[in-house]
């Protein structure tokens, strides 16, 4: 929930100027981002839909219907914008589909483009740091494609690792840059609309 909060922090500032977020959805009931929302001044509206509880309600549906199901109500909300941040399921073609081109859809990764795509980013490129196959990652903006991952650069920043520090640090760095790139992502691509 913290990239939601740098986004809430930004609306209708120079950062992100005129803008609201008509809806936080989670798959996870107990999201704190789902909080963050309830919280806001004025307050977000606010939902979840969970897979597994899905498919069990639906037994005759599948992982592509709840996608399906997933942009339905994103669809109902009329955005300009969709941004996943924090939404750690990968999202099918159904989804995709049902959502169009019309309405962009961008990622918040904690790897630089082409490096460490997927689940455990930060993990995987600290290790590689330790070993000695790299000395940064970073993290990016990117528009959302059926390749995880793979969708074109929005923004894109490098932060180096420190030696002696401990991987917790080093995410803590790296968040508080996804924090500023995050908003950095939404206000360009609401430009370019």
């Amino acid at each position: 929930g913290t990239n939601l909060q740098a986004l809430i922090n930004a609306l209708n500032t120079p950062r992100l100027p005129s803008s609201q977020i008509v809806l936080v959805l989670s798959n996870r009931k107990a999201a704190y981002g789902l909080t963050r929302a309830s919280l806001a001044i004025p307050s977000i509206p606010t939902t979840y839909l969970a897979l597994q509880p899905y498919l069990s309600r639906n037994p005759s549906k599948s992982r592509s219907d709840y996608d399906a199901e997933i942009a339905r109500i994103v669809l109902s909300a009329s955005p300009d914008l969709v941004v996943l941040a924090g939404w750690m399921h990968i999202l099918s073609e159904s989804f995709l589909d049902l959502m169009g081109p019309e309405i962009p859809i961008i990622n918040l990764h904690p790897a630089l483009p082409g490096a460490f795509d997927g689940a455990n980013a930060i993990e995987r490129a600290f290790e590689a740091w330790k070993r000695g196959e790299i000395t940064r990652s970073g993290c990016m903006v990117h528009r959302v494609v059926k390749e995880v991952d793979k969708g074109e650069p929005i923004i894109v920043r490098e932060v180096e690792f420190k030696e002696g520090e401990s991987i917790e640090e080093f995410e803590e760095r790296l968040h508080a840059v996804e924090h500023e790139i995050i908003v950095e992502g939404a206000k360009k691509v609401l430009e370019e609309c």
